[in-house]
């Protein structure tokens, strides 16, 4: 419990740091700059608060942390020039007048708990001394299916988003042809995948972090919030939709 606490004051810590400079940019999309490395952070805690730490448990925490280093460079190179996200516009002229003080505890203190909360596996891999099993391969080849299928969809995308008429177009192409969101599939993918290493080393509980990022992508801030008007802004996204998977990967229809 107290290693665990010590996962949560950090998320927490780190993430007030965030509202800080938000308020000071006027940007609440700091908090998506911060998610990975947050969650990277929240590892190193729990590495930090252990006497030694197993193989395991280090190589747990490099795989996040390269995730959470390409993850925090893309969004801060897609967000570069742009006004914010229009997510967080939307929360903040629901919540105006006052939304920087209110914005501490809807925007960063909730992102704080669930990093926390999604890094679970970490915690159970970085405690457990048990020998190298099975699963541990898996979920490393789960892992690296993940992180690949969600960098090369976002750089995919980012290409798109170049190009001229793409704010009213429809990306198709690549990954994008098979699933309508095969960044958010690879997402969870490489946390499934972690959640895995945590089963070998037998801490299965650790499995509210997988199902809280897959809920989240799916019925929240990913696929459902995405999907909620785009079509209003993209004609041709109805047609998309008929003929192209939304989550998992498959032939079009």
């Amino acid at each position: 419990m107290i290693l665990a606490a010590y996962g949560l004051l950090t998320a927490a810590v780190l993430m007030a740091m965030g509202w800080i400079i938000s308020v000071a940019r006027h940007d609440a999309g700091v908090a998506d700059v911060l998610w990975g490395p947050v969650i990277t952070a929240t590892g190193i805690s729990y590495l930090m608060g252990l006497p030694t730490a197993s193989w395991r448990g280090w190589i747990a925490v490099t795989l996040v942390a390269i995730w959470a280093l390409r993850l925090a460079i893309h969004v801060v190179y897609r967000n570069h020039g742009k006004p914010e996200d229009r997510r967080y516009r939307e929360i903040r002229a629901r919540n105006e007048p006052g939304f920087w003080w209110r914005s501490a505890y809807l925007i960063f203190g909730l992102q704080a708990v669930l990093a926390w909360i999604v890094a679970m596996p970490l915690l159970g891999v970085v405690q457990s001394a048990s020998p190298l099993h099975l699963l541990d391969l898996v979920g490393g080849l789960l892992w690296v299916t993940g992180f690949t299928f969600e960098a090369v969809a976002d750089y995919q995308l980012l290409r798109f988003q170049s190009r001229a008429g793409a704010e009213r177009g429809v990306m198709d192409k690549g990954l994008w042809r098979y699933s309508r969101h095969p960044n958010y599939f690879g997402e969870c993918c490489l946390w499934w995948g972690m959640w895995l290493v945590a089963l070998g080393a037998g801490a299965w509980w650790t499995v509210i972090g997988p199902l809280l990022l897959t809920f989240l992508l799916l019925r929240v801030s990913g696929v459902a919030l995405t999907e909620k008007d785009i079509a209003d802004r993209r004609p041709d996204y109805q047609q998309y939709v008929l003929r192209t998977s939304a989550f998992f990967p498959r032939v079009p229809r």
